[in-house]
């Protein structure tokens, strides 16, 4: 196993007993909401303070892009430089998920470098469930390797998805987009964690998923992990540039390429939140 992934996966169950000590006793946990629809509680900083300390000591030259010491709540973009390798965290993927007491939650960490992601881990600490991946050397659950479905019928698939929480100006937009799909007899889901969905497509639990308005730590651990099971990822018009347009879709090749035809045809005005040098 890659080293840098050992470190991830070591501040991952790190965070991960932090979420499991707190979810014993809920009360306690402090809560405030960053923009609407989008919350943060004392575990998530708490969380991603330990995630990043381990991750520092060991790479003191690393960058870091993590979901709260980033959300200033301002309007400006957030900066993001190709230059550097760079961690990119979520510390509780699913917040609002923890928040209520559902156990559809996790922490997500990846290290992008060179305009690609090279370590993935995103691990469910309700279910001990651990998903990582090194490029090119596989993607797993556990210690069990993960391959995408088998499924070739949109018809007959399970796809995930999301409601685009902070931006109510691609809510018509959306829906269209699930109308279409409804119309084909599609099964859809929403478990409130695009980590873990992703990590469901790798390990074939879901055929595919689709979600507009996300940022690069909801999605950047769980693609390679699709990756490496044998998976596509992409945006509505199939292109690689995912991480940072907004819209993702993810499936197994044959899905993927029908998902593609389908929210291909759908247009979205998506404000960007990243600026990329």
């Amino acid at each position: 196993m890659h080293p840098m992934l050992n470190t991830a996966i070591k501040a991952a169950r790190k965070a991960g007993s932090i979420i499991n000590r707190a979810s014993l006793d809920p009360g306690i946990i402090k809560i405030s909401q960053k923009e609407k629809n989008d919350f943060v509680t004392d575990i998530d900083k708490n969380c991603e303070s330990e995630i990043i300390n381990i991750l520092k000591l060991a790479y003191p030259s690393h960058h870091f892009l993590a979901e709260e010491a980033t959300s200033s709540g301002k309007n400006e973009p957030i900066k993001f430089s190709y230059n550097h390798p760079t961690w990119i965290i979520d510390p509780i993927d699913g917040t609002t998920n923890f928040i209520h007491g559902l156990p559809n939650y996790c922490v997500s960490i990846a290290l992008h470098h060179k305009k690609e992601i090279e370590q993935a881990v995103v691990y469910d600490p309700s279910r001990d469930e651990l998903f990582t991946a090194s490029k090119g050397r596989g993607a797993y659950l556990n210690d069990r390797r993960l391959r995408v479905s088998k499924q070739i019928r949109l018809q007959s698939s399970l796809i995930a998805t999301g409601f685009p929480p902070r931006d109510p100006d691609l809510f018509d937009s959306y829906y269209s987009v699930l109308q279409t799909i409804s119309k084909s007899s599609i099964s859809i889901r929403r478990i409130g964690s695009a980590a873990l969905e992703l990590c469901y497509v790798a390990s074939g639990r879901f055929d595919g998923f689709f979600e507009i308005g996300l940022m690069p730590w909801d999605s950047a651990a769980g693609s390679l992990i699709v990756q490496e099971a044998g998976g596509f990822v992409g945006n509505f018009n199939g292109d690689n540039d995912y991480l940072f347009s907004s819209n993702i879709v993810a499936a197994n090749p044959k899905i993927f390429a029908l998902l593609i035809r389908t929210l291909s045809n759908h247009e979205f005005s998506i404000k960007p939140r990243i600026k990329v040098s």
